[in-house]
């Protein structure tokens, strides 16, 4: 859900206790406050203000959703996953389009009757998100996109990046999150991570788990010894590089967004304009096909002081696919994840053992 400006929402902290009246307490306009049946029922309603006064800002992406789509089904449990796991209040920013938006508006009832807890959410149309951000899918799609399609689909596979235009200014900070994602731990432990952030950082994200910029960089890496690329090492592989142990790239799975940061950063402005994407694209002989997260991986390479490398436990991917694509000899040293496991990330429809 959105706040409308000029009011600091982040100061209500909603509890329900057994004497409350839910009708004591109307939500500003463009909220929707998605309650559990048993909490209509009950006789009145306290707002306290909490210990420790943080926002979380969840962005999901729901859209060419039908009745029998599997996205239905994973963002239904995604919801009620992060609802039984959270102990944070959450308000979710909900990119749709106008058919998808009704079964959206379904599923959540439908978590929030299961799980007795209350979601509060806000939609967004995709139309709109994709015009805000219509001149950086002009520049990156050429590059990383394997088929560039209708104007919103396309769109669609870059709105992290424009992100900072779509949400209110009064986000300062938010997380990303595609649907086939199962959260081992609370959800709590991403937002930490903001706190982890080198003063530079405008994103933060988990390294890529397979040998997929091994095989987008072979032409590069032909004619240049780099590391690009290279699965992480324990010791330096070389001593005269930036990334002297190698750099999978990264997953957009998971991404942290310093919202206030990229507003503010004039560096960025320029690095995501034609003739910086162009001659990045030129140099590393780059032509993507995942997205974001090809630009994510070379803005690693290129810009480290620009992302914040989450542990691989933040985005344990569990796709395999390029193991059995040509790479079975060196996968498992990408694959590999030594770090406790916060999110399971079921990539390329991969079943997640629960």
């Amino acid at each position: 859900m959105e706040f409308p400006e000029g009011k600091d929402y982040q100061q209500e902290a909603f509890r329900y206790p057994l004497n409350s009246n839910i009708n004591a307490w109307r939500p500003p306009r463009d909220t929707k406050l998605c309650l559990p049946e048993k909490l209509l029922n009950k006789n009145s309603i306290s707002f306290l203000p909490p210990k420790k006064v943080k926002d979380y800002h969840v962005w999901l992406i729901f859209t060419k959703v039908t009745e029998r789509s599997p996205l239905r089904y994973k963002f239904h449990n995604l919801l009620e996953n992060i609802l039984n796991i959270s102990t944070v209040s959450l308000k979710f920013h909900i990119i749709v389009d106008n058919s998808s938006k009704y079964l959206a508006t379904n599923e959540i009832s439908d978590v929030v009757s299961h799980s007795n807890k209350p979601i509060y959410y806000k939609f967004y149309d995709v139309e709109i998100c994709a015009k805000a951000i219509e001149d950086i899918v002009e520049v990156l799609t050429p590059h990383f996109s394997s088929k560039p399609g209708t104007y919103y689909s396309d769109a669609l596979f870059f709105i992290s990046l424009g992100l900072y235009r779509i949400a209110p200014v009064s986000q300062t900070r938010a997380v990303l999150l595609d649907c086939d994602l199962y959260f081992k731990q609370d959800i709590r432990l991403l937002f930490e991570e903001f706190s982890r952030f080198k003063t530079t950082a405008l994103y933060g994200l988990a390294p890529e788990l397979t040998p997929v910029y091994k095989h987008v960089l072979q032409i590069y890496k032909s004619k240049h010894n780099s590391t690009f690329g290279e699965y992480y090492h324990l010791k330096n592989i070389t001593s005269h590089m930036p990334h002297p142990k190698g750099f999978q790239g990264y997953n957009s799975g998971v991404v942290l967004i310093n919202l206030s940061a990229i507003r503010n950063s004039k560096e960025y402005s320029v690095i995501i304009k034609n003739e910086t994407v162009t001659s990045l694209t030129a140099k590393y002989k780059f032509r993507g096909h995942l997205g974001d997260q090809d630009f994510y991986t070379l803005l690693g390479f290129e810009y480290p002081h620009l992302i914040q490398t989450l542990h691989c436990g933040f985005n344990r991917q569990l796709c395999v696919w390029w193991r059995d694509h040509g790479y079975r000899d060196v996968f498992n040293f990408y694959f590999k994840c030594k770090h406790p496991t916060v999110i399971l990330h079921g990539n390329c429809n991969t079943k997640i053992p629960k």
